[in-house]
C-alpha cells in the first residue's frame, strides 16, 4: 500500500526542504552546543563529570531512575571498570560530530540516528531535559531522510552515494 501523497510529499518533497531545514540546523545546534561545552570542560575530559552522572544514576533509594535493571548493571559495570574515562570522549566527540553533521546536512539520517540512540540512552539513565523532544524529532529527521539535507551536503552526497528517491533529492 502506497503512503499517502501529502505524507510523501511532507517527508520526501524538496517543497518541504526549508522546515527540515529548520529542524536539522536547531536539533544539529543543541548537539553542538553540548559537546562542545563538554569538550571544553576538565571534568569531561577526565571522565569525571560522566563518573558522577553515572553514580547518580545507579542509585535506588530513595528512587531509582533507572528503572530497568539490564540497564542499571549495564551502567554498574561501566562504573567498576572504570570505562567512564575514555566513554567521556566518546560522548564529548559524538555531541559534537552529530551536531556538526546535522548543521551542514551531511548524512543526515545516519546523524539524526545516532543523536536519537545517545538520547534514548540518556533517557534510560533517567536524564528527561530536551531528550524527549530531540528524540521526537531524531525520528521525524530519520523519516525526512531522503530530503532533510537538500540544503545541505545530503543534496551532492546521497546521489554519490547510490542514495537516489523518485521524490527528494535531484
Amino acid at each position: 500500500m502506497a503512503n499517502p501523497s501529502w505524507l510523501e510529499r511532507l517527508f520526501a518533497g524538496p517543497e518541504w526542504a526549508w522546515l527540515w531545514l529548520i529542524v536539522r540546523v536547531w536539533v544539529g545546534y543543541q548537539w553542538f552546543t553540548a559537546g562542545w561545552e563538554k569538550i571544553h570542560n576538565p571534568a569531561w575530559i577526565s571522565g569525571q563529570a560522566l563518573k558522577g552522572f553515572w553514580t547518580r544514576a545507579v542509585v535506588t533509594e530513595p528512587t531509582a531512575v533507572i528503572h530497568y535493571d539490564w540497564y542499571r548493571r549495564f551502567i554498574e559495570y561501566m562504573l567498576r571498570t572504570g570505562q567512564y574515562t575514555w566513554f567521556a570522549k566518546l560522548v564529548m566527540v559524538g555531541e559534537t560530530a552529530v551536531g556538526v553533521a546535522l548543521i551542514l546536512g551531511f548524512l543526515t539520517g545516519i546523524a539524526a540516528f545516532i543523536g536519537g540512540f545517545m538520547n534514548f540512552n540518556y533517557m534510560m539513565a533517567g536524564t528527561t531535559s530536551t531528550n524527549p523532544v530531540l528524540f521526537t524529532l531524531a525520528i521525524l529527521l530519520i523519516l525526512a531522510w531522503r530530503i532533510a539535507g537538500y540544503w545541505g551536503l545530503d543534496r551532492w552526497v546521497l546521489p554519490a552515494l547510490g542514495a537516489r528517491s523518485k521524490s527528494a533529492v535531484r
